[in-house]
């Protein structure tokens, strides 16, 4: 059973609220009964091993999964009625870089759930596309074939296209595997402007050591939701210990000797 660390008035506020949700592969549950809310304006990590079923639950919240069971509230209204207030950013290894379109055309199709996919990209999209490009430093990328692009400028440019879509609630999928430094903080400071502007984004995240120092909301995953709330009162040793089975050793660059983060 979960661990909720929110309050009634959090609820109300939310801008993600996933009740009872359950998800299977072939007859087989992946993710039980998962229960979570996110409220506005909040850099929510979902933390858990491998397995635990992170992307699973993003995929089933964005309907690109089905659901056994469960409710799923995007600023407590239906994901169809509220799409295009969600951007999605996969992880890289589930997109087709090979397909020959140049990086200013992947980031226009950001706008094409506001357009439609039979209307043609008109000059205000490109501008938009040229803004967010510039924004995520890839300014200087726009014509490349995105086949030609490193994978942190991969990463970059699936981040523009989510900016081009205005939407104020972010999914994404680990957004800093396998890319380097310089990528990771370019990345960490547009979800910092994202959420100065009321934005709230759920980043599925695998390094613990960053999470206080990224994050200031936390939904720790496996199979179910050990627990969710406010960094300081879940990411702690006791809860992540219990999240990954009791098999990690903690290091205390970020957990205190007390087992609270630090």
């Amino acid at each position: 059973m979960s661990e909720a660390i929110t309050s009634r008035s959090t609820d109300q506020e939310a801008a993600l609220k996933v009740q009872n949700l359950t998800v299977a592969y072939q007859s087989n549950p992946v993710v039980r009964g998962v229960d979570f809310s996110i409220p506005k304006g909040r850099l929510a990590a979902m933390v858990g091993p491998n397995g635990a079923g992170k992307s699973t639950v993003l995929k089933a919240c964005l309907e690109l999964l089905p659901r056994l069971s469960g409710d799923v509230r995007i600023h407590g209204d239906l994901f169809r009625k509220q799409r295009r207030r969600v951007a999605y950013v996969p992880q890289r290894e589930s997109v087709d870089w090979d397909f020959p379109v140049s990086v200013l055309d992947v980031v226009a199709m950001g706008a094409y759930g506001r357009l439609g996919w039979f209307r043609r990209v008109n000059r205000s999209v490109k501008a938009a596309a040229a803004e967010a490009l510039e924004r995520v430093g890839m300014s200087a990328y726009a014509d490349r074939q995105i086949s030609q692009l490193s994978g942190g400028q991969q990463q970059r440019t699936f981040l523009a296209r989510a900016l081009v879509q205005e939407a104020d609630l972010f999914f994404l999928d680990e957004p800093f595997a396998a890319v380097d430094v310089a990528t990771e903080q370019a990345v960490m400071e547009l979800l910092r402007d994202l959420r100065a502007r009321g934005a709230t984004c759920l980043v599925v995240h695998h390094d613990l050591a960053t999470v206080p120092q990224y994050f200031d909301w936390v939904v720790l995953l496996n199979e179910q939701v050990l627990a969710n709330g406010p960094t300081e009162s879940v990411f702690t040793a006791d809860k992540v210990s219990q999240t990954y089975g009791g098999k990690l050793v903690f290091s205390r660059k970020f957990f205190g000797s007390d087992g609270s983060d630090v």
